[in-house]
């Protein structure tokens, strides 16, 4: 027969109950227990001792081209725009090609674009005499020669009454590269209806219900070492 006092009982009391709360919190092992993380492990394995991506991703993956990859595509495109306005094979077509090698930015089909922008903003500030358009389209030589026939034009009391139709047909005719400047020719077959008329309106010159149409050969230049894009007008010739 045991002999246990009474302090003895209530010790053993107690470890009995903190032995039965301990296991209800940790539970018990069944033998189905993932293995204990281990962050030591080979991290190139995966659950199944394969390495990760391989399958677990690598399908998803789109492959983005490369800047080298895009910029390729983006040449052949131009290339490819440039055939439909200079031939292969023809000395128009070596010398855009050569510029667009030299200048990066340039675009044949977005030149020919802002060429007839520029065309009809000329044409017209012109008419009005908007010599503030003009200064920022035209070179300086050519600014001068317009805005001296502005002077005398308004010197005699003379105004234009003009209306652009629209341009019917606009094309590359020449092209040049030598050193850092670029010029490129453009023909511009446009319609248009003006006249003349003298400070009390009589018309002097042209008619003004006849819609006309008219040639213009302009040649455009641009410094390509220049981070400025734009291209001046620094000629004009008439093809009638």
């Amino acid at each position: 027969m045991f002999d246990f006092d009474v302090t003895t009982i209530i010790f053993l009391v107690i470890a009995v109950v903190l032995f039965m709360r301990l296991r209800d919190v940790l539970g018990t092992r069944t033998g189905n227990e993932q293995e204990p993380y281990d962050p030591y492990a080979d991290k190139d394995k995966g659950h199944e001792g394969h390495a990760p991506g391989a399958d677990d991703i690598g399908d998803n993956v789109i492959s983005l081209p490369g800047r080298a990859e895009s910029e390729a595509m983006e040449a052949e495109a131009k290339s490819k725009q440039l055939e439909k306005i200079a031939p292969e094979g023809s000395s128009l077509n070596a010398v855009l090609s050569q510029l667009m090698a030299v200048d990066k930015s340039f675009d044949p089909k977005e030149f020919v674009s802002g060429a007839r922008a520029a065309y009809e903003m000329i044409v017209t500030a012109y008419a009005h005499g908007d010599r503030k358009t003009l200064k920022k389209l035209l070179a300086a030589d050519v600014f001068a020669g317009f805005t001296a026939a502005l002077d005398e034009r308004e010197a005699q009391k003379l105004r234009v009454d003009f209306t652009f139709i629209g341009i019917n047909k606009s094309s590359i005719i020449e092209a040049e590269v030598a050193g850092g400047d670029a010029q490129i020719t453009v023909r511009f077959v446009s319609s248009i209806t003006s006249c003349t008329k003298d400070e009390i309106g009589h018309v002097i010159e042209g008619d003004p219900n006849a819609v006309e149409e008219v040639t213009d050969i302009w040649t455009f230049s641009r410094d390509v070492n220049s981070r400025n894009p734009n291209w001046k007008l620094i000629g004009t010739e008439s093809a009638q």
